[in-house]
């Protein structure tokens, strides 16, 4: 079995999996003959790019797959019990009962015209028979165990009126109501803030603990494996290329691909020098396969890897599949592959190309029969942010603290209730057509959700044209069709892409076609909102090399909303951190993230999963205190004071002021750095 060694009897075990798709060019089969076993109380994690077939496989063992997939050989079996020779109403109650999910885009798993309460009641009354109080008591502790601030008062909320982040915890609560055996966790820390991902995570470990849960964990974030597997499994093309330890895997990868992602990792060691990424994207399966699927992309292909397909070999009791080890060779290390240097940003001589001065957006609580306002939610309250040509700052916090409604507020989507907003050094005035015109032209944004933001009924061909067209960019048809292709090449897509809807794509690779769309027009500003958060590795380093290549050769200005703090480390020259609607520190991004003064920005970077081959990461526990005050009442004081290990009594009546420390070093706490 291509897999790692387990017990005698793993809880799931999975053999020869293959799914196979009729199309019209024939049979595909995105998941060939996949083998794997989880024990009880173990963490499997699937690799891979998107579009390797980790999701297919999921939804293969929990029987799920879409209409025109199916199952054509081997065998699932949960505790000895074969999975695929169940009727459908007995798989029901193995659905949400022994087998929990989490599905990668909960905005569009979650049912929008129910209350996230009701929905996540569904699965209590199915499989544990509570209801009516007893099931709201079991909501409430749901919710609360994956941090959702103010709890009680959110049961009866519906999506739209959660944060993307605040959805991921929502669907988290509800793939573990039903107290699952087997947890199938496709992405689940995709959309979160590194705090919230640290209490995720230390929480699915701690309910892996004490029910002896099996966990199948699906993603591309190599720090969450480092935290949470016990064994790992390289996907690509449908195939398991690699699987060993979680210790034997980071230590030294064998697959040339493994290789490949590790050096592929931004860093702020690596900042000012293009990322080694992987050229091209993952093969299409409407293909007959002949030689090594990865062949084409290897850096060490020879010419037998075009012919032959490469056979399963046990190194050191690792599994790989590459011709590198026919002779069962020893395991090579994990090489430093060469980065080709980029200029490093300099300071700004000019002016800034927008600015925003004490912007605040303050959206109203409605209550009662006839909805008078009886509160404010200050989501921004007073941010001031300046972007300059050929610099990044780049806006971090956790989810629900304001970011992207500064984002929307900056190009006047959401209304800012008070503040300015200046582009070229002019007030912009939002009753002005052309002057909304001019800045829409050269503002563009990539939203979070590339699904929601993407138009279901149109190609992507016309979905990145569409722009163009409104904007009057581009000399005809034929020369806006040569950039769209042009687009989707540097974004690692096809050009033949261009006739496929949105919904053919997967999550990664429709964030890929958003970020496209915005360059089409040729901006002067991007304001990207978590535009990496969907995205494996390798991918992720083409975006980042593309994104420093055009700021190099456009002088673009970029807002990056993130939580990605590598990312922010290998991007930012500048770092602003944001926390409920109020910037707390702001500085240049190595005085920031190298010697921060708040003790929010601390415990930000201290959440951050590393991926450390020396270091058992799964035991290590970042310090968070508490969970995020709700923005509808954040406390007296420093909003940060009921989480903080340093507050005073001060903190707890006054909110400190700005505080220069220095080379455009700014923060504000009272202990101005010296906690």
């Amino acid at each position: 079995m291509s897999g790692s060694a387990h017990s005698a009897s793993p809880l799931l075990e999975v053999s020869g999996l293959t799914v196979s798709i009729r199309s019209k060019t024939g049979v595909v089969r995105p998941v060939d003959g996949v083998s794997f076993a989880i024990s009880a109380g173990e963490t499997f994690a699937l690799l891979g790019e998107s579009g390797c077939g980790k999701s297919m496989t999921a939804l293969a063992i929990a029987r799920l797959l879409p209409d025109a997939a199916k199952i054509s050989s081997g065998r699932v079996l949960l505790c000895g019990q074969d999975l695929l020779a169940l009727p459908e109403a007995r798989m029901r109650e193995v659905r949400g009962g022994r087998i929990g999910m989490i599905f990668q885009e909960p905005a569009t798993s979650l049912n929008p015209v129910m209350t996230i309460g009701a929905q996540i009641g569904e699965s209590l009354a199915l499989h544990r028979g509570l209801r009516g109080k007893a099931a709201r008591t079991e909501i409430q502790r749901q919710l609360e165990k994956v941090g959702i601030p103010a709890a009680a008062s959110r049961l009866d909320d519906y999506p739209f009126q959660f944060s993307g982040g605040m959805k991921q915890r929502a669907m988290i609560a509800m793939a573990l109501a039903g107290e699952p055996e087997l947890l199938i966790a496709d992405e689940p820390t995709t959309a979160l803030d590194v705090t919230i991902q640290a209490q995720v995570l230390d929480l699915l470990a701690r309910l892996q603990m004490e029910r002896g849960m099996a966990m199948l964990l699906i993603t591309h974030d190599l720090g969450v494996v480092a935290r949470m597997a016990h064994h790992v499994g390289l996907l690509y093309a449908g195939e398991l290329i690699e699987t060993g330890s979680r210790e034997a895997f980071f230590a030294a990868p064998l697959h040339p691909y493994a290789q490949r992602l590790f050096a592929a990792l931004p860093d702020g060691a690596v900042r000012g020098r293009m990322l080694d990424a992987l050229p091209g994207g993952v093969p299409s399966f409407d293909q007959n396969f002949i030689g090594c699927r990865f062949g084409a992309r290897c850096h060490r292909a020879s010419e037998r890897c075009q012919t032959d397909a490469p056979n399963w070999h046990t190194v050191n009791g690792r599994g790989v599949r590459c011709h590198l080890y026919e002779q069962s060779a020893e395991i090579q290390l994990r090489q430093k592959a060469g980065k080709v240097a980029i200029t490093e940003n300099t300071p700004p001589s000019g002016g800034h190309v927008l600015e925003a001065r004490d912007l605040s957006v303050h959206f109203p609580v409605k209550k009662g029969l006839f909805r008078r306002t009886a509160g404010w939610v200050r989501a921004v309250d007073g941010v001031s942010l300046n972007l300059a040509p050929g610099r990044t700052l780049a806006l971090v916090g956790e989810s629900g603290c304001g970011k992207t409604t500064v984002g929307r507020a900056i190009l006047h989507l959401t209304p800012p209730t008070a503040g300015t907003v200046l582009f070229d050094g002019s007030l912009l005035r939002p009753r002005s057509r052309a002057a909304m015109l001019a800045m829409r032209r050269a503002v563009q944004m990539v939203f979070q959700d590339p699904f929601a933001s993407l138009n279901p009924r149109l190609c992507i061909g016309d979905i990145l044209e569409e722009g163009m067209v409104s904007l009057g960019i581009g000399n005809g048809m034929a020369a806006r069709r040569r950039t769209v292709d042009e687009l989707l090449e540097r974004v690692g897509l096809s050009p033949d892409m261009r006739w496929r809807y949105p919904h053919e794509f997967s999550g990664g690779q429709r964030q890929r076609i958003a970020i496209a769309r915005a360059l089409a027009v040729s901006p002067r500003v991007l304001i990207c909102d978590e535009p990496t958060s969907a995205l494996d590795v390798s991918v992720q380093a083409q975006l980042l090399n593309l994104m420093c290549e055009l700021q190099k050769e456009r002088g673009l200005a970029y807002l990056f909303i993130t939580h990605n703090l590598a990312v922010v480390r290998y991007m930012a020259d500048e770092v602003a951190v944001m926390y409920l609607g109020r910037i707390v520190e702001q500085g240049p991004a190595a005085q920031v993230l190298e010697t921060p003064a708040h003790p929010y920005t601390r415990m930000l970077l201290a959440a951050v999963p590393r991926v450390d081959a020396e270091t058992d990461t799964s035991t290590a526990k970042p310090n968070i205190v508490a969970d995020t005050p709700s923005p509808l009442a954040p406390p007296a004081g420093c909003y940060f004071h009921p989480r903080c290990q340093y507050a005073t009594a001060v903190c707890k009546a006054t909110f400190p002021a700005l505080q220069e420390l220095g080379s455009r070093h700014r923060v504000c706490c009272h202990l101005a750095g010296s906690a």
